[in-house]
């Protein structure tokens, strides 16, 4: 008889979580580890973080509401009422008289006849995405589109194109060689790392010609742009029922969650089909009901925007960087790009050392080789404390 050829032993691989170290420990190298830091107290310019108190230009609370009397006021009084927890989704009995409220209050600002909540604004760009396309249609995406469109494009199974940062004449030559079932154009309406606008009227022009819906993710604008606080509908003086409008209200509205909006038919379809929506538990009422008042204070508190803008101006004019490039950004975020990940930490940490909060931001978030300092302006800051920013930005350049 023939002996058996004798087996070699299998080259064992990384366990997993060798593996996930070693991922992690090349991360460190490149300066792409991200750390936690720890708030105590309020949501505020001036906090106390990890133990040290200092000025921030961290937060996206672009308006302060996040700490205002009247949102606490509105949350505590309708916990005593509603309780802690919605204890459902919305179609079961989650559904609480705060969140109609709310949805008839956005409703009001908005002047769309369609309004459905949603838990989180990722939640709800992935309830719209995956609820409007599938394998039979395309989506359209800018490059720069925030990482919940782009994950939403993904799960829908539609074909995915995406096109250059506002370029237009490249989504057009998309649009025009495609002949899919239903077309979507994606775009951040405010960009969140870069600060600066889609092209708004021309997007939907094209999506005019070429027979395509347009969905804007307004998280940065909303409560923000126009006079009103209606976002970037309301800074183009834009109505369309080829619009599909999302936006949150845990930035400017100062709580949590987001919504969807445009015609009834879109959010009376969504409510049935919306995944993300059908199946998770309803926000509690009491973060509803402070939503509501942050609403309200977006509808009637115009000093408080027209100080933020007055602010972005003021820091725009007297920043003045030789080896830092300021980006062009008319809204309440204004990146510098450093260039390097170790220097963008550097100076992070340096301003850090002159208490001043201000994050370093890195890929993958933005494209290699332009990290940068995601200063985010509030309402809430004085003239004082950006003249103590620039100050600190002119001197670390010069050494």
């Amino acid at each position: 008889m023939s002996s058996m050829p004798e087996s070699q032993p299998v080259k064992a691989n990384p366990s997993l979580l060798e593996a996930l170290q070693a991922e992690l420990a090349e991360r460190a190298s490149l300066g792409l580890l991200r750390q936690r830091r720890v708030l105590n107290g309020m949501q505020g310019v001036h906090v106390e973080v990890d133990g040290k108190r200092l000025l921030s230009f961290c937060s996206n609370d672009y308006l302060g509401l996040a700490s205002h009397p009247d949102l606490i006021a509105a949350m505590r009084d309708t916990a005593s009422i509603a309780g802690a927890g919605s204890g459902a989704s919305h179609l079961v009995t989650g559904h609480q008289q705060a969140h109609e409220a709310l949805e008839q209050a956005l409703q009001a600002l908005m002047r769309l006849p369609g309004i459905l909540l949603f838990t989180t604004g990722y939640m709800a760009n992935l309830g719209v995405i995956t609820a409007l396309c599938g394998r039979d249609d395309a989506i359209f995406a800018d490059k720069l589109n925030h990482a919940s469109l782009n994950d939403a494009a993904l799960l829908s199974r539609a074909e995915l194109k995406r096109f250059p940062h506002n370029d237009l004449s490249s989504l057009e030559r998309l649009l025009a060689q495609s002949h899919v079932r239903r077309k979507l154009v994606v775009v951040d309406a405010v960009f969140s790392m870069d600060g600066d606008l889609a092209p708004v009227p021309e997007l939907l022009a094209l999506c005019e010609r070429y027979d395509a819906y347009l969905m804007l993710d307004d998280a940065h604008g909303f409560g923000v742009l126009g006079s009103e606080g209606r976002g970037i509908l309301e800074h183009f003086t834009l109505d369309s029922p080829r619009i599909i409008y999302m936006a949150t209200l845990g930035k400017a509205a100062g709580a949590a969650g987001a919504f969807v909006a445009g015609p009834k038919i879109l959010t009376d379809y969504l409510m049935q089909t919306a995944r993300p929506y059908i199946y998770t538990t309803a926000s509690p009422a009491p973060v509803a009901a402070a939503a509501m008042a942050g609403v309200r204070l977006i509808q009637q508190d115009h000093a408080r925007r027209a100080h933020l803008h007055q602010l972005i101006a003021e820091f725009r004019a007297t920043c003045q960087l030789q080896r830092w490039q300021l980006m062009a950004s008319a809204t309440a975020i204004q990146p510098i790009i450093i260039g390097s990940n170790d220097e963008a930490l550097q100076v992070s940490k340096r301003l850090l050392e002159r208490g001043i909060l201000v994050p370093a931001i890195r890929p993958p978030t933005v494209p290699k080789g332009t990290a940068r300092l995601r200063i985010s302006l509030s309402a809430a800051h004085t003239h004082e404390d950006i003249a103590q920013l620039l100050e600190a930005l002119h001197t670390l350049e010069a050494t």
